[in-house]
């Protein structure tokens, strides 16, 4: 089928990963070191990606292409095993070279993209500040520091009470001795990425 799909000017991209981070439907990633379309099926052609690119390397174009399977691109991207904090053993063999995510409970509900916005390629930790009614920092630094953790995410509310996980997550960066690349991530209470 012909359609509107993205292309991507390898000459001209930097590799800065913005544009994937942007791609709501996950159909983008880096590889090596430079953006490219992973999957033609799942981009829809609407083209979030291209204000994200600093460089100005993704433009449209019109051409035969997979139809847009929305369902394929909203699947699921968890590949481990528990994913509560307070579950999860501090050796999981998961943890090993793994891009870490550390998210608040609410998060993947308010946020319909989450899967794939945030959860692909990562291992995933949730948990609740307000609601377990502990820290987290003690195990976080135990994860961080007995594993080859390469990053870190936060994705928390914009609530006060969420303000905890992302302290949580500094406070175990600092006591773990390591210095780890680390995002942090906010969403509204109506679904927007501040």
């Amino acid at each position: 089928m012909k359609r509107k799909i993205i292309k991507i000017d390898g000459e001209k991209c930097n590799g800065c990963g913005l544009c994937a981070e942007a791609c709501h439907e996950g159909a983008m990633g880096i590889v090596n070191g430079k953006a490219e379309l992973l999957r033609e099926d799942y981009c829809d052609g609407l083209g979030d990606c291209l204000p994200a690119c600093p460089a100005g390397a993704i433009s449209f174009e019109e051409r035969e292409a997979p139809a847009y399977n929305p369902s394929a691109a909203a699947g699921s991207q968890l590949t481990q095993w528990p994913v509560q904090i307070k579950l999860i053993p501090v050796n999981a063999p998961c943890f090993q070279n793994a891009d870490l995510l550390v998210a608040a409970d609410c998060t993947a509900y308010a946020c319909g993209n989450f899967h794939n916005r945030f959860i692909k390629n990562h291992v995933v930790l949730i948990g609740c500040p307000k609601l377990d009614g502990i820290d987290y920092s003690e195990k976080l630094t135990e994860i961080i520091r007995n594993n080859e953790i390469q990053s870190v995410t936060v994705v928390r509310m914009e609530v006060p009470c969420c303000g905890g996980m992302e302290y949580a997550v500094k406070e175990a960066l600092g006591a773990s001795g390591k210095h780890l690349p680390l995002k942090v991530a906010v969403i509204s209470t109506d679904g927007q990425i501040l």
